[in-house]
């Protein structure tokens, strides 16, 4: 990597659980983030509604330019 590591702390709300993950909303609108349920540390049931916090720093692209074609052909369907 180019650049040092810098953590963002993020937050978020639980929008949707299934059986095997869990769906979150950014605050300020970032986006949205699905994730496998073994990712997620809780003490508690999960429930749609609770805020959620996690670190994240910014991706980074390190392909030099090349993509790879058979995700554009996927993409292009």
């Amino acid at each position: 990597m180019k650049y040092d590591e810098h953590l963002i702390v993020m937050e978020g709300v639980i929008v949707e659980v299934q059986d095997g993950a869990v769906a979150m909303d950014f605050k300020g609108r970032l986006g949205y983030l699905k994730v496998p349920l073994r990712m997620i540390i809780t003490d508690y049931p999960l429930e749609i509604g609770q805020i959620v916090s996690f670190k994240m720093s910014f991706p980074e692209v390190i392909s030099d330019g090349q993509v790879i074609e058979k995700y554009v052909k996927n993409n292009n369907k």
